[in-house]
């Protein structure tokens, strides 16, 4: 069983991670100096779509599911298991992470002009 809550600790750490990273920087706005961790998590997710890197949450969700006796995640990942085709069709994969890059670009522009 504690094999499962790890896995199940790391997926929703990882939900958590992509909704941070979709939107955190509004927090931003409110609190200025969490746009150092926000850039932080953006850069880690352009790297992991730019070079293909598996995320480290992935790593540990497949190892506790794995050890739980429960099926691994596919090759594909995390995001093509819980996102692809399951919140918006696999086709629109591009527009989503066009819409993700328009949200962290208009939170970095009201960032910069409310620190005016």
């Amino acid at each position: 069983m504690g094999y499962r809550l790890i896995a199940e600790a790391a997926m929703l750490v990882h939900f958590a991670f992509l909704v941070y990273m979709a939107v955190g920087g509004f927090l931003a706005w409110r609190w200025r100096r969490t746009i150092w961790i926000h850039l932080a998590v953006v850069a880690w997710g352009v790297l992991s779509i730019t070079t293909g890197v598996e995320c480290p949450l992935t790593l540990v969700e497949d190892w506790g599911r794995e050890r739980a006796g429960q099926a691994g995640l596919p090759d594909s990942g995390f995001i093509d298991h819980y996102i692809e085709g399951v919140i918006y069709p696999e086709e629109y994969t591009l527009l989503a992470r066009w819409g993700v890059a328009v949200l962290v670009l208009f939170s970095y522009i009201g960032y910069v002009l409310r620190r005016r």
